[in-house]
């Protein structure tokens, strides 16, 4: 590797460090305040919620990559700008592009990097801090969980327990559903199968349900059970999808698909995964080109300023295309690159012009 290369890529993970150091102890320390928020009625030590901010942190820190990195960049020329050692390599034969080049490059390979090990690492902390969370919490009462047999509901409601298990969901309806009655000492009451349940509500209506009870089988028209669940926190519950390695989440779309459930927010979820690489290094590339032109001020206030405000206005045009198709008005797939198609254009059209300074 030539000198110039090493020294680019050391100076660049120099800013990285830094900007990624700093984020990590603000998000911690906002992470141990949310702790103790949580836990205020439980007997938890200090260095436990630190603990516990430590599995979280990480998680946070991969959803926030795209602003590390443009910060990154931004701090990189400022450093070399600063020095005058832009200049130097100017003089020396390295165009703009070059520099662009070698950085975007190198910001290609932390992209893969972060979603291969450092992803799968957040997830799994992610998980184990929810799975300690949820010991202290209602919602262990409540538990949702796709498997090959179908979906699975635990639901505690008044003093008993009700195991439900449905083949198929389908709109607001589970399709062929049986639901196992238990008292608190978990003895069976009774065994309801329906071939059709409305969950739009938390009464749900089960359609010509056959009550199996003390021996006797009785046929009902229909007939209503409460519930602690409906269709939108049956979803919710499948919603904190970055607890889940990448094997976990094409088994548990596989999964998804067998029991007819929406594909969309695991799709969504997956497509911005993999296009990660990506847009890390397209925003570097956008930061580095807006460096270029602004990066002769002295001003580095006004510049990080910028890099904040760029970044704002990033995360608001992709937040537009993801609600565009998670609500599909647009293909999912287009609300995930088309972000990263404008930053393309942009990019490529921008890049002619800063190698002729």
């Amino acid at each position: 590797m030539k000198t110039y290369i090493k020294f680019l890529i050391n100076l660049f993970n120099i800013s990285f460090f830094k900007v990624f150091v700093i984020f990590f102890f603000i998000i911690l320390i906002s992470n141990v305040l949310e702790q103790a928020e949580f836990f205020k009625d439980v007997d938890l030590s200090f260095f436990y919620l630190i603990f516990l901010s430590f599995l979280n942190t990480p998680s946070i820190i991969f959803e926030i990559l795209p602003f590390i990195f443009l910060l990154s960049t931004q701090i990189f020329f400022i450093n070399l700008i600063g020095k005058n050692e832009l200049e130097i390599f100017k003089y020396s034969g390295l165009n703009n592009f070059k520099i662009i080049k070698i950085i975007s490059i190198y910001t290609l390979i932390l992209g893969f990097i972060f979603i291969i090990a450092f992803y799968n690492i957040s997830s799994s902390l992610k998980n184990s801090y929810l799975l300690i969370k949820n010991q202290y919490s209602e919602d262990d009462k409540y538990l949702a969980v796709i498997t090959e047999n179908g979906l699975w509901i635990k639901d505690e409601i008044n003093s008993g327990i009700n195991i439900i298990n449905a083949n198929k969901v389908d709109d607001e309806f589970l399709l062929n559903v049986s639901i196992t009655q238990f008292n608190e000492n978990f003895k069976i009451l009774k065994i309801i199968q329906s071939y059709k349940v409305d969950i739009s509500k938390y009464e749900w209506k089960l359609y010509n349900p056959t009550i199996l009870m003390n021996g006797e089988e009785n046929k009902e028209i229909e007939i209503f059970l409460k519930s602690n669940f409906d269709l939108k926190k049956i979803n919710s519950l499948f919603s904190n999808l970055s607890s889940l390695t990448l094997i976990e989440l094409f088994d548990l779309r596989k999964s998804y698909k067998d029991l007819n459930y929406s594909l969309i927010d695991i799709d969504s979820h997956l497509y911005k995964i993999v296009s990660y690489p990506l847009y890390l290094t397209l925003i570097t590339i956008l930061s580095a080109i807006i460096m270029f032109n602004i990066g002769y001020q002295k001003n580095s206030f006004f510049k990080i300023t910028f890099g904040i405000l760029l970044s704002v206005t990033i995360y608001y045009v992709n937040y537009f295309f993801n609600v565009l198709g998670t609500n599909e008005k647009i293909p999912l797939i287009l609300s995930i690159f088309m972000p990263l198609i404008i930053l393309s254009i942009i990019n490529f059209i921008s890049i002619i012009k800063i190698n002729e300074k």
